[in-house]
């Protein structure tokens, strides 16, 4: 992902972007920024309309200027609004706020302007924030206790306090989800979603265009639970300024709300109160992106493919098109309006991307390389100093006294050729390119190669990949390679689709004492509770 995609940073030099590890570009029109640098250092540059820059004053600024009241506070993450206000938190979990406040939105108890960032305290003091979200002025904060805290404009029921004031400082939701542990939030421009550790979204807030996917058009002043996904287990959710995207646990993407630009993908331009699931043949879904900022919408397919539609600068996009992007970010750089990121970036290391290019055009040359491995009767070319420089057992494989140090060709028979392929691509790119089936036997040789972080990537991957008809395998693989991470995701996964996965060959095929582990994990956890 390339930071020079986003015009603001255009006139930064190459020595300064080197540097800079997460930014966020936000405001109305596009122009301002904040960026984290790999010193902790915080910066920012653009208009400063409000005072939304942190810089203590409202001068507009094309040099970056530190935000001297987040520097060395270790943040971890931004959210902003189109008041504009924007709010920060901390690898500590705290939270900071600064910018607009006429609708109380920063959350400090009063609805006076801060031109720099202040500690939100109040009923957040003892709280871990892990993620924050902002609609136009209104704020939602997430602790790592599951709990959501709202402030800000309330007119329309955004904060789900259960009244239409606004309310100045944080406080709980407590109606509707109090009983809920939640795991994630988003705004509209004037509501708020969450979806719980089961999968369960709920909505609250401006309802006109069916934004909450309740059936109705009536605005929700706390919580309702969208009643039509029942049996989906969400596992995120995003909004536009007057749309929400749903992404179930198999891949399955899920749409309400305004349609007047195709933002839903459904083909048409008619809104819609309830979930409509996206047809479109693009393939499982692995990640969805909108903000509140504009009417598009993103998303990335199993296959690292990114399709768009909405509004797609000017124009109306009513289904899913296929880009040529690596990155959802790419999306918002080049054809929303305004073009702001739709969540803070994390920017690749690039000062040794000279040196990562080399090695990675080094992969399978056949004109410079001193080994050849061969696998089914296939050839991959590569170099003996780089796997003993990546991997172990390469390291112990080529010494003085072991045969293979002195061969130029060696068989391999353990895995197939796509697998092996595969893992000596990752050891010169630190890239795994591989469906979640190949991604198993991946995780296969990465236990038996001791590849800790190979093996949590393909974890990563068949996570993605997991379905009702593949779960019980692949908790008993998960068990079998020791994946705690795995195994803990698939057995939640089982939880939340039982009747259909005990009727499937993979779980008649599970050894007896995995299957009484099984039953025995699955009844503590309530499964079977009449």
């Amino acid at each position: 992902m390339d930071l020079k995609n986003w015009t603001i940073f255009n006139l930064l030099g190459s020595d300064f972007i080197s540097k800079i590890k997460m930014a966020c570009v936000f405001g109305n029109l596009g122009n301002e920024a904040i960026v984290v640098t790999k010193d902790d250092e915080v910066f920012a540059i653009g208009s400063n309309a409000a005072g939304c820059l942190g810089l203590g004053d409202l001068n507009s600024t094309l040099e970056p200027r530190k935000v001297e009241g987040l520097c060395q506070k270790k943040v971890k993450g931004f959210a902003y609004g189109s008041g504009p206000h924007v709010i920060a938190f901390t690898e500590a979990g705290e939270l900071y706020s600064w910018g607009h406040n006429g609708y109380c939105e920063l959350g400090n108890g009063s609805s006076n302007q801060c031109l720099a960032p202040i500690l939100v305290q109040n009923a957040l003091s003892t709280k871990h924030i892990i993620e924050v979200a902002c609609g136009s002025h209104h704020s939602l904060a997430l602790t790592d206790e599951g709990e959501v805290f709202a402030w800000g404009q309330n007119n329309c029921g955004q904060v789900g306090s259960g009244v239409s004031t606004n309310q100045s400082a944080p406080r709980r939701v407590n109606s509707g989800i109090s009983t809920k542990r939640c795991v994630s939030i988003a705004c509209g421009q004037t509501s708020s979603m969450a979806v719980t550790d089961a999968g369960e979204v709920y909505g609250w807030g401006y309802n006109g265009n069916g934004q909450l996917g309740l059936g109705n058009n009536i605005n929700q002043m706390s919580p309702n639970r969208v009643a039509t996904l029942q049996g989906v287990v969400v596992t995120k959710i995003v909004c536009g300024y007057a749309h929400t995207m749903a992404m179930s646990d198999v891949g399955m993407l899920y749409t309400w709300g305004a349609n007047s630009y195709g933002q839903l993908g459904t083909g048409n331009k008619t809104n819609s109160n309830l979930p409509v699931l996206v047809a479109a043949d693009i393939g499982r879904i692995v990640d969805i992106a909108a903000t509140h900022y504009t009417h598009i919408s993103a998303v990335m397919t199993q296959s690292f493919r990114v399709y768009m539609w909405g509004q797609c600068r000017g124009q109306s996009v009513s289904t899913p098109v296929l880009t040529p992007f690596p990155s959802l970010h790419d999306v918002f750089a080049s054809f929303a309006t305004p073009s702001v990121m739709w969540q803070p970036m994390e920017v690749d290391d690039q000062a040794s991307e000279k040196v990562a290019d080399s090695v990675r055009n080094a992969f399978n040359d056949p004109d410079t390389s001193d080994l050849t491995i061969m696998v089914s009767g296939q050839s991959i070319h590569v170099h003996k100093s780089i796997l003993k420089i990546r991997c172990q057992h390469f390291r112990s494989m080529f010494q003085d006294h072991w045969q293979e140090d002195s061969q130029r060709i060696i068989e391999m028979d353990q895995f197939s050729y796509s697998v092996y392929y595969a893992f000596l691509h990752y050891l010169y790119t630190d890239e795994v390119n591989l469906s979640p089936e190949g991604a198993l036997e991946l995780l296969v040789l990465a236990s038996a190669y001791c590849e800790t972080d190979l093996k949590w990537r393909c974890e990563q991957i068949i996570k993605q990949g997991i379905t009702v008809e593949n779960a019980a395998m692949l908790y008993a693989a998960a068990i079998e390679y020791h994946a705690k991470e795995l195994e803990d995701f698939c057995f939640k996964f089982s939880l939340n689709h039982m009747t259909a996965i005990i009727q499937t060959e993979g779980f008649d095929n599970l050894d007896g004492q995995t299957l009484k582990n099984f039953i025995r994990k699955a009844a503590r956890a309530g499964a079977f509770k009449s």
